[in-house]
């Protein structure tokens, strides 16, 4: 399925600026749904109901998506979550991410809700079973991205970098927004985003408990 059109209030373009922004690319915001509800829950503490049911990161998720629809005014707009199952990393590498606390039982409770809220909203959700919310992003934007389609993955995982191309960028939102087109990632890292995955292999992750090669770190890699 095609991402939709957000249910926000239209663009308000300035009549000198039309045709230059109907000649510019339409975009699509491909949005890392566990990233940002993480990123929800730890935001903003202790909001629940009356009845004690927790609902901070329903809410927080709620408002970071409404920020982002408000400020960029995608043309098209999806999220992308993980599955409650191991992928097919871990059966590669039985330590990938071990040292990962599991998913606290305040913010496992409150999913079901955020996903209503993404149905109500008409947005769409792509998921697949033994792949990480990551994957599927980076599929999704490979088949979308053309010259009349710049693709926006909005991800803090510095992985999704090696996914940057002419129609591809990487929305990184903290610690502050921050749009990383090709250029931004050879600065970053001093190499093209075809590297990055080499570079990564070569330093290692200590977020995702993947070893560096002996001796090697971001500098020297």
């Amino acid at each position: 399925r095609m991402p939709v059109k957000p249910s926000a209030s239209p663009r308000t373009t300035p009549p000198g600026r039309a045709a230059a922004r109907r000649a510019a690319p339409e975009r699509a915001f491909l949005i890392d749904g566990h990233s940002m509800c993480y990123r929800a829950f730890y935001a903003i503490r202790e909001l629940s109901t009356a009845t004690g049911r927790p609902t901070n990161a329903v809410y927080g998720f709620i408002a970071m998506l409404n920020a982002l629809i408000a400020k960029e005014r995608p043309e098209y707009l999806a999220v992308a979550f993980d599955l409650p199952k191991p992928t097919f990393r871990h059966e590669r590498f039985k330590e990938y991410k071990i040292h990962r606390k599991p998913m606290p039982d305040a913010l496992i409770e409150q999913l079901p809700t955020i996903r209503e809220v993404l149905e109500a909203m008409r947005i769409p959700v792509f998921e697949h079973a033994g792949f990480e919310a990551d994957d599927v992003l980076a599929t999704v934007a490979r088949e979308l991205a053309s010259p009349s389609l710049d693709v926006y993955i909005v991800t803090g995982d510095k992985d999704a970098l090696q996914l940057v191309g002419p129609h591809v960028k990487v929305y990184a939102p903290k610690p502050q927004e921050k749009v990383y087109d090709e250029h931004a990632v050879r600065e970053r890292f001093g190499v093209a985003p075809s590297q990055v995955a080499d570079l990564m292999a070569l330093m290692g992750d200590p977020t995702d408990n993947i070893p560096a090669v002996p001796g090697l770190g971001e500098k020297t890699a």
